[in-house]
């Protein structure tokens, strides 16, 4: 098939696109393109929700202002998404999902996720509005993502995760970047995460109590009562096993795995 090139072509973010190709005013996106564009889905409208139904995705086509069609896409779900999702709401995350998709579409990927808060047709604007909504109510909020759409809520959240699978504009947007694009990726962050802060405040404890031990005792306060003094060679000694111990506690960081 032989494509044509566009005379003129744009691209909404979160919306479509459009163009003009051989003269004729193209455009390819979701109900806010068409609205936007004045051009009515009513015709379609029930063939569209009942494909919805199913979790696709509605891409309507409209040539110089009126309706042409509508393409059913999906994208679909990867077998180790439910689990992951499954065990980071046993771990209490609760996990939200906003999308550019269709409200229907949504609902049924996130019925097949257990996914019970879904937000459907959401905007770039939307979804980092819904980062600064969870916020405010004091929540740590986690956002992965993986395109354009998603980069200003990436940006926003504490922490943002982007797929290597995606755009490198959410990746620059992100602080953390899974490399293969899948979910279990995030539940092995989080558990990597969680044991570093433990070893972390285990390192700073043991840190404080052998310091406020050992340099007392260097000083000589058991000289007076048992006549006692450590010779700087034991002292130097000594501190040095104190860091040894602190690399060595940090090195079971290791054996941190999800399975």
């Amino acid at each position: 098939i032989q494509l044509a090139k566009p005379e003129t072509f744009e691209s909404g973010s979160g919306i479509g696109v459009r163009g003009l190709v051989e003269g004729k005013q193209l455009q390819l996106g979701n109900t806010a393109l068409m609205e936007d564009a004045g051009v009515s889905v009513e015709p379609l409208k029930d063939q569209a929700e009942k494909m919805r139904e199913s979790g696709t995705s509605i891409v309507y086509l409209a040539v110089d202002g009126a309706l042409a069609g509508l393409l059913a896409v999906s994208d679909p779900i990867k077998p180790t998404s439910k689990e992951a999702v499954a065990r980071l709401q046993a771990e209490g995350v609760q996990v939200i999902m906003a999308t550019g998709d269709g409200l229907t579409t949504a609902r049924a990927v996130a019925r097949e996720l257990s996914i019970d808060e879904v937000h459907g047709e959401v905007k770039p604007q939307g979804k980092e509005a819904l980062v600064v909504k969870l916020q405010a109510l004091g929540k740590v909020v986690a956002m992965a993502g993986d395109g354009i759409n998603d980069a200003p809520a990436l940006a926003r959240a504490d922490v943002g995760i982007a797929m290597g699978t995606g755009t490198d504009v959410a990746m620059n947007s992100a602080q953390v970047t899974l490399v293969k694009g899948d979910l279990m990726g995030i539940l092995r962050a989080r558990t990597l995460s969680v044991a570093t802060v433990r070893n972390m405040r285990q390192n700073l404890l043991f840190a404080f109590m052998y310091n406020g031990l050992s340099i007392p005792i260097a000083a000589g306060l058991l000289y007076p009562f048992f006549g006692l003094l450590l010779s700087p060679m034991i002292a130097a000694l000594a501190m040095s096993l104190s860091s040894a111990s602190v690399v060595f506690n940090a090195l079971r960081l290791r054996q941190a795995r999800v399975v």
